[in-house]
């Protein structure tokens, strides 16, 4: 397992509790969206996937490692985190210093740093920003630049929160493709959301949490075909689902549903 999580208890500072009883194992090479409405605990729950936050009572467990003080900059070198606002990873004063950080931290070879650089920028078609200061860029290129920073380093895990946050539609199909080419490698991808269509559509495996509870864990098929779930979770359907539950053909996508109508 990519992921394997114990009894996992969080509260905040003024005793609310955030994660409850929390019990999950992840699978490699797999697209896992953590599902709820907002407050549900999804970004805390990321936090705990590369030591952000440490497990109060529980354990935490990432590819084969506990989450603890002796193993974080192991993890967090094989276990890269995307926040929701990029600005909150971006700091240097150029898109090639917010890349090269990682692996100054990670001590790599000086010869190999600005090839290493120059390639991701190239596969994230960011080459042409690489002097330019980070606030001067969109939303969708800070993106690319927070998730260079991470590929850089090659990790094993890409953990993301709200991840699709505030992208317009180019700007989301790109994404989407970009990070479906890191599970083509054989990566795992874990995100949070509260969009139901795209869970529906793009991921693999369904967590849905309802204030710090899990209630229902399993692929996308088995978890956002019960229609029980949708009332309990506090979240609506998605439309494809709604549109073609009575029939046999269940597209995920537009695409498969033009298919349906011969379009």
């Amino acid at each position: 397992m990519a992921v394997k999580i114990e009894n996992l208890n969080y509260s905040y500072p003024n005793d609310r509790k955030a994660l409850i009883d929390i019990n999950l194992n992840i699978k490699f090479g797999r697209k896992t969206a953590i599902l709820g409405v907002n407050g549900s605990g999804k970004s805390t729950l990321l936090y705990h996937l590369n030591g952000i936050i440490s497990p109060q009572t529980g354990s935490v467990e990432i590819l084969g490692m506990n989450v603890e003080k002796k193993n974080l900059s192991n993890i967090r070198r094989r276990v890269g985190f995307l926040f929701d606002f990029p600005d909150h990873q971006l700091f240097s004063t150029t898109v090639y210093q917010d890349i090269q950080f990682g692996l100054d931290n990670y001590r790599f070879p000086a010869d190999e740093k600005d090839q290493l650089i120059r390639k991701v920028a190239k596969d994230l078609q960011i080459e042409e920003l690489l002097e330019y200061p980070p606030y001067q860029l969109s939303l969708g290129q800070k993106k690319k630049v927070a998730i260079a920073g991470l590929m850089v380093l090659e990790p094993d895990i890409i953990v993301c929160d709200e991840p699709f946050s505030g992208l317009d539609g180019y700007a989301l199909i790109y994404f989407k493709k970009l990070l479906e080419k890191w599970i083509d490698k054989g990566k795992t991808i874990i995100f949070s959301t509260h969009d139901v269509d795209l869970t529906y559509e793009w991921a693999d495996d369904v967590i849905i949490l309802k204030e710090g509870e899990i209630l229902k864990v399993g692929s996308v098929d088995e978890v956002l075909t019960d229609d029980n779930i949708y009332s309990q979770a506090g979240l609506v359907k998605p439309m494809l689902y709604e549109l073609f539950k009575d029939c046999d053909f269940k597209p995920k996508n537009l695409k498969e549903a033009k298919k349906y109508f011969n379009l």
